[in-house]
C-alpha cells in the first residue's frame, strides 16, 4: 500500500460531526424549447436527466422572484460503472461565449507512482489469477483446484521458531527472495515474524507485543466484523505478520521522494488453492510489511515510531484484502471483486479502524483517517480530471478518495443506523457474494448504480452546503466535510490549501459553456446564476464537436436548485 509524506504529517485532532472516443458523425439539431425536457424546481428539488431523452437538450425556467436571483448546481456525469470508460463533452447555454473551463479540462494522464503500481498489480493478479514470472528455468505451473487435504496444516508458530518465507521482491514479482524469519511475538489470531536480516535497530520486544495486541484485539475484529472471515489455508490459525527488509527495498531510496513507498501489502498468490503446488508462494495468510530502518541502509528512512504508527493503518486496509479474496474466491468460488470496489472497501476499513479509537483517542483517529481525506480533498479539488470507476487498475490517489466517499456515502445511505453493528452489517453484503462492481453496489443498495452514482455526485456539493436542507438521499450522515476541511486548512494550509476543495465554476444561465471528458462515474461542477426575473435558458449536452453523446458511458445531466 502506497504511503508517502502525508504519512508523517503532524496534525491535532480532525473535526468530526455526525450527523470512449468522439467521432465526427451527425451533429444534434439546435436546442429549442420545442424538443427540450422542460424543467422546473423549487429549491431543493434536482432531477437527472438523461440527453438521448431529448437529443441532449433542457430547458430550465426563468427565475418568478422579482427580488432574488435563483441558483443551480449542474453536473454532466458519466454514470457509468463499467471502468475506464471517456467520451469528450461539452454543455453550452444558448449565448456562446469562449470556452469557461475548456482548457482546464483536457486530459489529465499521469503514471502512476511505483508503489500504486505495485499495488495495481497485486489486485489485477487476484482478479485474473495470474502472479507474475516463474522461477528462472521452470514454465508458469498450471492452474488446478487441490483438495483440501493437499494442504499440510501446521500448528500456530511459538515465539523464537523460525521459518523460510518465499517474499515477492519486484514491483511485478519477476523475483523472489527466500528469506528466513523469527517468531517474535503470537497472539490468538496473529503471529509476528521479522526477518532475520532486518536492521539490528528495530523495533524491540515491547513495540512488536503492543503491534500484536493492537492488531489482535482490535484490527482483526473489526474487518472480520464488517466484512467477513479470513481464510486458513495453511490451519495454522492465525495471520502472520511478515516485516522484512524485501518491502523496504521495493521502492529505491533515489525514488521514496518522489513516489512513495510501499509500506505493506498482502498476495493473493499465497491462499490460491489453485497455486499451492507453486514454490514461490507461502500457503499461508500472510501481509509483508517494512521493518524500522532509521538510518536508510535499505531504502528511505523509517523511524521506530513511523513503523509503530504507520503499519496498523497499512494491515488493516490489506486485510480486508485477504477477507475478500477468501469470501469471493475461495468461499463462493468467483471472481476477486473489482480492483475499484475492492479498494473502496480497504480504505473504508482504514476509517473504521480509526472510529474505533473514538471516543477519547483523536490522535489515533486521524492517523487511521488522514490518507482518506488528503486523497479525498484530490479528487474534489479535481474531479474532471480523474475516474470513480477507473480502467482495470486501481486508479490513481485521487481515485482512491473517490472510492472512498461513494463507499462512506453507500454506507451512510443503506446502513439501518449509524451503529457500528449496522454499518458491518451492511458493509459484509459488500464482500460476501458473488457479486462484483456495479452488479455488486446495485444488489446490494435495491437501486441502480446510476442512480446512486449521480445522487452521489450531487451530495458532494449539497450534504452539508450552508443554509440548504439537502434532500435526505443527497447527504453523508457521518462527516460534515466542510467543517473537516475548513479544519484541515487552518492547520496545514499546504497540503490542504482551501477551506473546501470542491470549487464549482459559476456563470449565467445563458453563458454556460463547458467542455472536457466524461469518465466512468465521475463529473464536472459547474453553479449557475439567474437574476431576478431572469428568463429561462436551454442547454445542449453533446460530444465536443456537437453530436451525440454515446450511451454506453451513461451520460447524464445532474440539476439541483439551491436558491
Amino acid at each position: 500500500m502506497l504511503r508517502n509524506s502525508l504519512a508523517r504529517l503532524g496534525l491535532s485532532s480532525l473535526l468530526i460531526v455526525a450527523a470512449c472516443s468522439d467521432s465526427a458523425g451527425p451533429k444534434l439539431p439546435p436546442c429549442t424549447l420545442g424538443r427540450a425536457t422542460s424543467v422546473t424546481l423549487a429549491v431543493g428539488a434536482y432531477l437527472s436527466v438523461d440527453p438521448a431523452s431529448d437529443s441532449g437538450c433542457v430547458a430550465v425556467s426563468g427565475n418568478a422572484s422579482v427580488t432574488d436571483s435563483a441558483e443551480y448546481l449542474l453536473v454532466p456525469q458519466s454514470a457509468a460503472g463499467e471502468p475506464g470508460l471517456t467520451t469528450s463533452f461539452r454543455l453550452a447555454g444558448d449565448t456562446i461565449v469562449p470556452l469557461a473551463v475548456s482548457a482546464s479540462l483536457q486530459g489529465y494522464q499521469t503514471e502512476l507512482p511505483l508503489p500504486l503500481q505495485f499495488h495495481d498489480f497485486l489486485r489485477r493478479a487476484e482478479r485474473a489469477r495470474w502472479y507474475g514470472a516463474p522461477p528462472v528455468g521452470q514454465p508458469e505451473p498450471e492452474p488446478r483446484e487441490l483438495p483440501a487435504a493437499a494442504l499440510v496444516a501446521g500448528p500456530p508458530p511459538v515465539v523464537g521458531s523460525t521459518r523460510q518465507f518465499s517474499v515477492c521482491a519486484t514491483l511485478t514479482c519477476t523475483r523472489f527472495t527466500r528469506i528466513t524469519a523469527t517468531a517474535r511475538s503470537v497472539g490468538t489470531h496473529l503471529g509476528i515474524y521479522v526477518d532475520n536480516a532486518a536492521p539490528a535497530n528495530g523495533l524491540t520486544t515491547a513495540d512488536l507485543d503492543s503491534l500484536k495486541n493492537l492488531f489482535d484485539t482490535r484490527l482483526y475484529g473489526i474487518d472480520t466484523a464488517a466484512f467477513g472471515s479470513a481464510s486458513d489455508v495453511d490451519g495454522n490459525s492465525v495471520v502472520i505478520v511478515l516485516m522484512t527488509p524485501v518491502v523496504n527495498k521495493l521502492v529505491a531510496k533515489a525514488d521514496c521522494a518522489k513516489s512513495g513507498f510501499v509500506a505493506g501489502f498482502f498476495f493473493g498468490a499465497d491462499i490460491d488453492p489453485a497455486f499451492a503446488n507453486d514454490n514461490r508462494f507461502n500457503h499461508g495468510e500472510v501481509f509483508y510489511s517494512i521493518v524500522a530502518d532509521p538510518d536508510s541502509t535499505l531504502s528511505c528512512a523509517h523511524s521506530q515510531t513511523e513503523v509503530k504508527r504507520l503499519v496498523p493503518v497499512t494491515f488493516v486496509h490489506e486485510f480486508q484484502h485477504m477477507i475478500s479474496f477468501n469470501e469471493h474466491v475461495l468461499v463462493r468460488n468467483g471472481e476477486a471483486e473489482v480492483l475499484w470496489l475492492n479498494e473502496a472497501l480497504s480504505h473504508f476499513a482504514e476509517e473504521l479502524g480509526g472510529r474505533s479509537f473514538l471516543p477519547g483517542d483523536n490522535a489515533s483517529f486521524t492517523r487511521f483517517v488522514i490518507g482518506n481525506l488528503f486523497n479525498a480533498y484530490q479528487y474534489l479539488d479535481s474531479s474532471a480530471f480523474h475516474f470513480l470507476v477507473p480502467t482495470e487498475g486501481i486508479g490513481s490517489l485521487p481515485e482512491r478518495g473517490a472510492a472512498w466517499l461513494f463507499m462512506r456515502y453507500l454506507v451512510d445511505q443503506n446502513a439501518t443506523d449509524t451503529s457500528t453493528a449496522a454499518v458491518s452489517a451492511f458493509t459484509r453484503t459488500l464482500v460476501q457474494t458473488s457479486l462484483t462492481g456495479e452488479a455488486n453496489v446495485a444488489a446490494q443498495t435495491g437501486d441502480p448504480f446510476e442512480l446512486t452514482v449521480t445522487r452521489w455526485a450531487l451530495a458532494n456539493w449539497v450534504s452539508d452546503l450552508p443554509a440548504f436542507a439537502a434532500p435526505s438521499e443527497l447527504q453523508y450522515t457521518s462527516w460534515r466535510f466542510r467543517t473537516t476541511y475548513a479544519s484541515l486548512n487552518a492547520q496545514q494550509p499546504s497540503f490542504f490549501p482551501k477551506p473546501y476543495p470542491l470549487t464549482p465554476t459559476m456563470s449565467a444561465g445563458n453563458a454556460v459553456d463547458l467542455a472536457g471528458t466524461l469518465r466512468s462515474g465521475s463529473g464536472v461542477y459547474h453553479r449557475v446564476f439567474q437574476a431576478p426575473s431572469a428568463p429561462g435558458f436551454t442547454l445542449l449536452f453533446s460530444t465536443s464537436r456537437g453530436g451525440p453523446l454515446p450511451a454506453n458511458v451513461v451520460p447524464r445531466l445532474n440539476i439541483i436548485r439551491i436558491r
